[in-house]
């Protein structure tokens, strides 16, 4: 398995990484420790969380079952603030809430440290310093190691990195971010902030929501049990006359090459240099193989700027200012 460095300064991960959004929601027990040791096995390292994954920390739990040793091996993320009751009273990102948290993902994760603790989404009633301090604090105390943010603009990634350095207080090493093929917001103003102060990215959605797959054809039935098929916001967002006509024709440029549609989108998220690790998530162990075979395709630069062309999307050059 490739390993990338995470941002500037930061350890090394797999280049290819597990979401674990799926475990204690949309999987039994067992398929969950059969994705979790197929991953290990084939030297992915990081593997990403959140507490309310699962029904709100059936995610962690799983996950703290079913690594036992092999805890030590993997570089371990999960988030805090979205909110874990009905109340609204549990989220966010004031220090009262984080250091409790944090202790309450420790637990059910069975371990003593995160490797990489991110807020999951900003937090528009807390100052940011609060949450800066007390995230800084945590390193200190050895129960995080790195510190990241997840659905940031640009403009909030560069306010938290200012602060962090002006402060003394460690910085983020990542951000999570929505980048595939079909969703290049990121691209506009995160990514440039990132690469200007030395933050990972670690894309999600990297399939667009399935689409990319090769599962879903134009005028034919949805598969069964499949994110778009249930999920209406995600079919109206991403199954357009243009993406339809994109996704065909990157299946006949990845066809050309002996490659399949899952291998053109992941094969092109590896070739950009600012990403660290691909989170994707998967229900099967055979979803977690094929996504690990998908990224051993290393595009040229030419192939990458074909992609996209079809996909609709260049490339700004370095330093071009976009607005």
């Amino acid at each position: 398995m490739k390993q990338r460095t995470l941002g500037a300064s930061g350890p090394k991960v797999s280049l290819l990484g597990l979401g674990c959004n799926n475990f204690g929601l949309r999987m039994e027990i067992e398929a969950s420790r059969a994705v979790i040791h197929k991953a290990l096995d084939l030297g992915i390292t990081f593997f990403d969380t959140a507490d309310v994954y699962g029904k709100r920390g059936g995610s962690e739990i799983a996950l703290g079952m079913f690594l036992g040793d092999r805890r030590k091996d993997i570089f371990l993320a999960t988030k805090f603030g979205n909110p874990m009751d009905d109340s609204g009273t549990m989220k966010g990102g004031s220090r009262r809430y984080i250091m409790s948290a944090v202790e309450a993902s420790l637990q059910r994760l069975k371990t003593d440290w995160i490797d990489l603790y991110q807020m999951h989404r900003p937090d528009p009633a807390t100052p940011v310093e609060e949450t800066l301090r007390a995230l800084d604090d945590l390193v200190k105390q050895g129960k995080i190691r790195y510190i990241g943010c997840s659905q940031l603009g640009g403009w909030q990634l560069v306010e938290r990195q200012w602060m962090a350095r002006h402060h003394d207080l460690t910085p983020h090493t990542a951000c999570e971010a929505e980048y595939s093929l079909l969703a290049r917001d990121a691209e506009r103003e995160l990514i440039p902030a990132m690469r200007a102060y030395g933050a990972g990215l670690l894309p999600f959605y990297p399939l667009a929501s399935g689409f990319l797959t090769g599962k879903y054809k134009r005028n034919a039935p949805m598969p069964e049990g499949a994110r778009l098929t249930k999920g209406k916001r995600y079919a109206d967002r991403f199954m357009s006359e243009a993406n339809w006509n994109a996704l065909e024709e990157l299946e006949r440029f990845g066809k050309e090459r002996g490659r399949t549609l899952l291998e053109v989108a992941l094969g092109w998220l590896a070739a950009q240099p600012v990403v660290a690790s691909i989170i994707a998530g998967a229900t099967q162990a055979e979803q977690v193989a094929l996504n690990a075979k998908s990224i051993a395709w290393e595009l040229s630069p030419q192939e990458v700027a074909e992609i996209d062309r079809i996909a609709g999307k260049t490339k700004p050059e370095v330093g071009e200012l976009q607005y």
